[in-house]
């Protein structure tokens, strides 16, 4: 049977338009459909804009920094309205550097929501299409929790609309997106305060990791308090933020920015289809593929690990296999990744916990180094940053890396490339630090 297009992929996120370009490039026809602006949650309301805020949050410091080098400032005025204005502008840019990729890839764009009529038909806004195979890369949207109120909270997706910055600002949760946001928002002026569920932010870091960051977060500034959220009303004092714990916090914005996202499902036209669905995801296998032979999913609307790069390559491995007869297999294991937090969180491999847990307490060695990095030493200021190695005792792997502090994602990304191809703690004291750093903690641990 002859089909409009080899493969249809519906998503033009990061996962869908990586895809797209390497399929188009071995030769397949390919399409894409996309509702809303292409580059999915990083480019248009994620990693990248969060990441231009969190650059715009580091000036706030630099005044105190300078004046113990001999510098003299005067603190600046910051102009929120400016800095969200640039911010856009860029997420613009990179639209249409996004528009140009698939043009030169010549792959078909249809602008609209895409649906599955059954597992070779597509229709995208009326219009119906057929595909040999269908991609789907659909990423994830943020949950809302049912309680009274809730559409008066904003999610992350609005924050980067905000026409004035906030006096006043509570989010809820401890996840990396709100304690991000936590950050920004409070070394920029804002009097942030973040309520966590649990008594420690970041779940499924290391415990280590956890604790340092939420001790900096706490002595920067920002108010960390253990409750739940039951309510929300709008007075003339401001958004009424009940708790369970009969707590009232009034605020100017409230963020759920922390809550967790789900993948964006609805009106997929699954149910036309054998994709099995499990906790709100996709079902794939090790090659991405779903119960139907000729569908397949990748990133976050498959809840495996939800990082961009992780998406990219799951679609750039899927291509290289169907059509260009390289067959791979993504391996999800020691994925490196950051929280670009305040300070900074990077990671890779197990924790200590995890590592407990597979090899027993006496089977791993732990490598600790918390020092004041030498820039801070002439400000006088106590800022501090954490390196972790964790080892296996009996083959000498390193099977873990974390760090907090200043540049930890530059660093962890160097280091990654060592644990994933399987260095040993030897390897590491072999290697010569380059003096003096912070990264040369990694290897003269002892």
């Amino acid at each position: 049977m002859a089909y409009d297009f080899d493969l249809f992929a519906i998503g033009a996120g990061s996962g869908g338009i990586a895809t797209a370009r390497r399929a188009a490039q071995y030769g397949a026809k390919v399409a894409v459909a996309e509702f809303d602006r292409l580059g999915g949650t990083c480019v248009n309301r994620g990693c990248v804009p969060k990441k231009l805020m969190v650059y715009a949050s580091h000036f706030a410091s630099h005044v105190q920094e300078a004046a113990g080098y001999g510098w003299t400032f005067e603190a600046g005025k910051f102009d929120w309205s400016q800095m969200i204005t640039a911010v856009n502008n860029e997420v613009t840019r990179l639209n249409a550097i996004y528009q140009r990729m698939i043009d030169n890839a010549e792959v078909t764009l249809y602008k609209g929501h895409a649906r599955i009529v059954d597992f070779h038909t597509i229709d995208v806004a009326g219009e119906t299409v057929t595909a040999e195979k269908i991609l789907i890369a659909v990423g994830g949207k943020p949950n809302r929790p049912n309680i009274p109120g809730i559409e008066l909270a904003i999610t992350s997706d609005e924050i980067f609309n905000l026409a004035q910055q906030p006096k006043r600002m509570v989010i809820f949760g401890g996840g990396y997106i709100g304690c991000e946001f936590a950050c920004v928002l409070n070394a920029l002026g804002t009097e942030v305060t973040q309520i966590i569920r649990r008594d420690k932010i970041l779940r499924g870091f290391d415990e280590d990791i956890r604790t340092e960051v939420q001790d900096a977060m706490q002595r920067h500034g920002i108010n960390i308090v253990v409750d739940e959220l039951v309510s929300l009303e709008k007075t003339d004092a401001g958004l009424k933020v009940n708790l369970k714990s009969d707590n009232i916090v009034f605020t100017d914005v409230v963020g759920l920015a922390a809550l967790g996202r789900t993948p964006r499902l609805e009106n997929l036209g699954l149910e036309n289809t054998r994709v099995e669905v499990a906790k709100g995801a996709i079902v794939v296998d090790a090659h991405s593929q779903t119960a139907e032979s000729n569908i397949y999913a990748v990133g976050d609307c498959t809840d495996r690990i939800n990082l961009t790069p992780v998406a990219i390559n799951e679609g750039r491995v899927f291509a290289d296999t169907h059509y260009g007869g390289k067959r791979r297999v993504m391996n999800h294991d020691n994925v490196p990744s950051a929280v670009f937090t305040t300070p900074e969180v990077a990671t890779v491999g197990m924790t200590e916990s995890e590592a407990i847990d597979k090899y027993g307490e006496a089977g791993i060695r732990v490598y600790r180094s918390r020092f004041r990095p030498m820039y801070y030493t002439l400000p006088q200021m106590e800022e501090k940053t954490l390196m972790k190695l964790i080892v296996h005792v009996q083959t000498d792997k390193v099977l873990g890396a974390h760090m907090v502090g200043d540049t930890a994602a530059e660093i962890i990304q160097g280091m990654a490339i060592a644990v994933k191809m399987g260095a040993t703690k030897a390897d590491f004291d072999a290697t010569v630090g380059i003096h003096p750093s912070s990264a040369e903690e990694f290897v003269t641990m002892r």
